[in-house]
């Protein structure tokens, strides 16, 4: 209800417009019902009339239903601003929370995109849906009011006969409520599912179509769907069931009326212009315990919507903060993008973390008690096998994960939410993953940062990006598709280095982008990035994840993780010396080297593509085919 109350209040003066223009769309049924008894009266001869006065009252009641066809457009075309509104209010606060409040996101966010997508989109409307049924209610219990008013005074035995049935579907609603609010909720939590599994299928087609899991797939969409289609069944069921048994009262109420009326008519109490009013009364009536039943059914659908957008929200934020009026522009001017990097007087100086701990819930792994200083202008390498918690680390010091216990400092002075002050530019981040979007490529790398075009191209030359740039016909306007698929995962970790640096942070933090690259690429990618840092025109300080020789061979620092502790702190060759996890690591990365390298010298790369293909011909028809074992 507060989420309801502040929706109501955040445009008030809209709101209360719009109320006001859908009250006489509820209020002119009175008039139309007293025309019509006046009009059916002088047609039987209650009232002496003549053709002339009888006809002026046929053109008045076409003319009261025409105002009342003309105020319900006015009405459904001004609310639906603020209907919109509000909605775009709830998506604007919760998304604002997961990006921007304290705290990491990632404990708030749902386990898939689809639960993500349904809860801006399903829940957000139940919750308005509820507010704006406020009004239907204001309009149906004004002409209720007046219409009981107006038929006790003609009959009032007649008058309790008719709404007593209305009453008890009142009741039935009460009681049905709890129903309704379990099969909505399961509903949407099934819709989510099928939302999700339809992006991740798309997502990684590859993998199905190269796993021959085609039909699996298709096989697990119709079972997503049968759970989906039979829960939304259950619950459009029991919303359907409401609604007839409250369009039953009509029906039963209008019976009644033509069982009391009969007699009533033959005493010549009840006239036929009286008939004619109950009759119309009856249902507009109806939409008062109609509209009571759709509140009942909507509160616990809006209940459960509010819950679940309440968990987008960061833990100190509650259901007032998801309806807080932030600024919602339409016709108004917004305000402007940002022209430059925010300006502030804290370079990066010295970056200090002391007993950092996370601990994983469903393992009990992570990291424990990690120390770790970082100077301006050093170079540090995190290393370990893995699931060593490398990356763990990382995400803890960024803020993007909960640490359990621990302080991180800039500069010696404490840093109590990593999340919202470790942003660019006092860092960047380049994940593992590379995160892109169907976008162009300088959408990707910008992201609505400031950066001139010689900024950008000094960032993708960094990223040893420029010869891939140069082959992309349309440049940086090059859309690269749903997640970057137009690119090689070479080419998506260099564009994520790119949009890294583009940002010109004090501190950059690098988690095995050399993951998809070759030894030669890498190596480049490192000159690179450590030469700008000497230029003035990259980062100076580096915390990077990797097991690779050429970061590790120009490492100030490398910190050795061993299941989630510190096994070794020190220079490559300290560390040598004296840590035998570090010189176990060391040789077998010696050894894949050594493997990639070879590799790299066997491939025909200089062949012409006629030679090379006539190679592959040559080769297959000399290695015997392998077993099919995968139906291919």
């Amino acid at each position: 209800m507060l989420v309801a109350t502040r929706l109501a209040r955040f445009d008030l003066r809209r709101y209360l417009v719009g109320a006001l223009l859908w009250m006489p769309v509820s209020v002119i049924p009175l008039g139309s019902g007293l025309v019509l008894r006046q009009l059916f009266d002088q047609i039987s001869g209650h009232r002496a009339a003549t053709l002339e006065q009888s006809l002026w009252l046929c053109a008045v009641f076409v003319g009261v239903e025409a105002v009342r066809g003309l105020v319900l457009v006015i009405a459904h075309t001004y609310g639906v601003y603020w209907w919109d509104a509000a909605a775009t209010l709830l998506r604007a606060n919760a998304l604002r929370s997961i990006l921007t409040a304290r705290g990491p996101a990632a404990t708030r966010l749902p386990h898939s995109s689809g639960e993500s997508v349904a809860r801006f989109r399903d829940d957000v409307s139940d919750v308005v849906e509820f507010t704006d049924e406020a009004v239907a209610l204001a309009g149906a219990v004004l002409f209720g009011g007046a219409a009981l008013v107006i038929m006790a005074s003609i009959d009032p035995v007649v008058t309790i006969v008719l709404v007593l049935p209305m009453v008890a579907i009142g009741v039935l609603s009460r009681l049905m409520s709890g129903v309704i609010r379990r099969l909505h909720q399961r509903a949407r939590v099934l819709g989510a599912v099928v939302t999700a599994f339809i992006g991740e299928a798309f997502a990684g087609v590859l993998a199905i179509k190269t796993a021959g899991a085609e039909d699996a797939t298709l096989r697990r969409l119709r079972e997503h769907n049968r759970r989906r289609r039979d829960a939304a069944v259950k619950d459009r069921l029991a919303i359907d069931l409401l609604d007839s048994a409250t369009g039953t009262t009509v029906e039963i109420s209008i019976g009644l009326v033509l069982l009391l009326a009969a007699s009533a008519m033959r005493r010549g109490d009840f006239t036929v212009g009286d008939l004619a009013l109950f009759t119309s009364y009856v249902g507009w009536l109806a939409a008062l315990p109609r509209t009571i039943g759709v509140l009942l059914y909507r509160l616990p659908q809006a209940t459960v919507a509010t819950e679940r957008l309440g968990r987008l929200m960061a833990p100190h934020e509650d259901a007032g903060d998801l309806s807080r009026y932030t600024g919602v522009w339409f016709h108004r001017q917004p305000p402007p993008a940002m022209t430059s990097p925010p300006d502030r007087d804290d370079a990066l100086e010295l970056f200090e973390a002391r007993g950092l701990t996370v601990r994983h819930d469903e393992t009990g792994r992570g990291v424990h008690a990690v120390d770790l200083e970082l100077r301006r202008g050093s170079f540090t390498v995190i290393t370990g096998t893995v699931g060593s918690g490398k990356t763990t680390l990382v995400r803890a010091l960024l803020g993007l994960v909960a640490s359990d216990a621990g302080t991180i400092a800039w500069n010696g002075r404490p840093v109590d939410d990593p999340g919202t002050f470790l942003v660019p530019d006092r860092t960047a981040y380049a994940s593992q993953i590379p995160r892109l979007f169907s976008e162009s490529l300088r959408e990707n790398l910008l992201l609505g940062w400031p950066a001139s075009d010689d900024r950008v191209a000094r960032a993708l030359e960094s990223a040893v990006f420029e010869d891939d740039l140069a082959e992309m016909p349309d440049g940086l306007d090059t859309v690269v598709g749903p997640r970057g698929v137009r690119l090689s995962g070479g080419q998506a970790q260099r564009a994520t280095a790119a949009r890294a640096l583009v940002r010109a942070p004090d501190l950059l933090v690098v988690d095995d982008l050399s993951s998809a690259l070759d030894v030669e690429t890498e190596k480049l990618l490192w000159d690179r990035i450590t030469g700008t840092a000497r230029d003035g025109h990259g980062p100076e300080t580096l915390l990077v994840v990797s097991h690779r020789r050429s970061a590790l061979e120009r490492a100030d620092q490398i910190i050795v993780l061993d299941r989630g502790t510190v096994a070794g702190r020190g220079t490559l060759g300290e560390l040598l010396e004296n840590c035998p996890e570090m010189r176990r690591l060391w040789d077998e990365e010696r050894i894949i080297e050594a493997e990639e390298q070879s590799d790299m010298r066997c491939r025909p790369e200089s062949l012409p593509p006629e030679s090379e293909a006539g190679l592959r011909d040559a080769q297959e028809q000399a290695t015997p085919p392998a077993p099919d074992q995968h139906g291919s």
